[in-house]
């Protein structure tokens, strides 16, 4: 008798993660949006605002936004 295959669930990936992470060339996870950019700059600090214009690169051990974007 030949065994009966089953087939596994494929996880779908979460949209809203989707839509504010994203995967680069080399596999870090990149995050699209940042807070405390959108209005008020003339109240922030220069160095504030030098360093909110950074790409933020997520950690290795935040790895579950990556399975959670199903790539």
């Amino acid at each position: 008798m030949a065994k009966k295959k089953v087939k596994k669930y494929k996880q779908k990936p979460k949209k809203a993660v989707v839509k504010r992470f994203k995967k680069t060339g080399t596999g870090k996870i990149k995050a699209l949006g940042r807070a405390f950019t959108s209005h008020m700059s003339w109240r922030k600090s220069t160095k504030q605002k030098r360093q909110l214009r950074k790409k933020i690169v997520l950690k290795p051990s935040e790895r579950a936004i990556g399975r959670m974007m199903g790539k």
